[in-house]
């Protein structure tokens, strides 16, 4: 058995580039640590013959449909046997020794179910910055809208070593998720009916109320380009984040906090889609209200997830409500807000 997979998930990583042009680099600093595995989500450009054409050395599992990140993950980590599994998102460019410290703290640690490392921009110009999907660690405040150390909103920060302290988070990013195999499988791995966005979180999450810990190595870096094949103000997206969401909360949350929290959110969801509609984006409006609508059609299916799982209050959600203190109180920096509200 191998004890640490590279998993790459791609879907036409030949018409976006990313397989040519960040491949290479993964399998140069992952060979002496790692196995590099490329999951491919029924691409219907020239990826499979590329891989085998450039890659020979690398595995290729051909899922036969385009399942999303979600279930296209599921049904590939099925058939790899590892000790640890490393979801990595086709665009990120890893650096140098960017697997060891990461396993080496999950090795002294039983209790680390999941880890990311630091996520900076690959963009030209935006390397020293902090990138949106992941930044130094996610968490979520308690109406469930999660945000990074290192980037609140669309304000992400510069790296300038303020985020060099490895410490627990509440979910580690998808684009680059260290994970123990063993419990993926054991918790189910992710929920297939998020199809894309925010399943890791639901994931942490989980773990975590299992009594695991997320965790984020701040001695390992890679650089991500973002934005995928979503871009961040493409209306699907702005419906999938929206619509998930409210499914981790319902899945999650414990029972006492549920009600009030819903109730916020319909509220809060409201004022966001007006949001958009006074900044003229009247599809990302109608996005936030099918999230919605198609998370009540759902509300059954939710349900009884929810009784199959534990719920109970875990550490490292932020006691707050993280748009009134960024576009209220103006706090635009993570250390800007009260620490104490973070909950131990």
């Amino acid at each position: 058995m191998t004890k640490t997979a590279v998993v790459i998930l791609n879907w036409n990583g030949i018409r976006y580039k990313h397989l040519s042009n960040f491949l290479p680099n993964v399998l140069k600093h992952s060979r002496a640590d790692a196995k590099v595995i490329v999951a491919d989500n029924h691409s219907d450009d020239d990826s499979i013959s590329y891989l085998k054409d450039h890659h020979p050395e690398v595995r290729i599992i051909e899922n036969p449909s385009n399942y999303g990140f979600a279930s296209g993950y599921n049904l590939a980590l099925k058939q790899i046997e590892a000790e640890y599994y490393i979801l990595l998102n086709s665009d990120i460019e890893v650096s140098e020794n960017w697997i060891k410290p990461v396993i080496d703290m999950m090795d002294n640690d039983p209790l680390i179910a999941a880890c990311q490392p630091k996520i900076r921009n690959q963009n030209e110009g935006l390397r020293d910055e902090f990138e949106y999907a992941g930044a130094a660690g996610g968490y979520i405040d308690k109406y469930g809208y999660p945000f990074c150390r290192g980037r609140l909103f669309q304000h992400v920060e510069k790296d300038h070593g303020q985020y060099d302290d490895s410490r627990e988070i509440f979910w580690a990013t998808g684009a680059c998720m260290f994970v123990r195999a063993e419990l993926y499988h054991k918790m189910g791995g992710l929920d297939d009916d998020f199809f894309a966005h925010m399943e890791e979180i639901d994931l942490c999450w989980r773990m975590k109320n299992q009594g695991y810990k997320i965790m984020y190595c701040a001695h390992s870096t890679v650089f991500h380009v973002g934005g995928g094949t979503l871009p961040k103000k493409y209306p699907k997206k702005t419906y999938l984040n929206f619509r998930n969401n409210l499914t981790l909360l319902f899945k999650n949350l414990p029972g006492k906090s549920l009600p009030r929290v819903y109730i916020a959110r319909i509220f809060l969801d409201g004022v966001a889609a007006f949001k958009f509609l006074l900044q003229g984006s009247f599809m990302s409006f109608i996005a936030v209200t099918r999230a919605h609508i198609s998370f009540l059609r759902t509300y059954g299916k939710t349900m009884r997830k929810r009784k199959m799982l534990e719920q109970k209050p875990v550490s490292e959600i932020y006691r707050g409500n993280i748009a009134l203190d960024y576009f209220l109180r103006r706090k635009q920096l993570f250390t800007d807000l009260p620490q104490e509200k973070f909950r131990k």
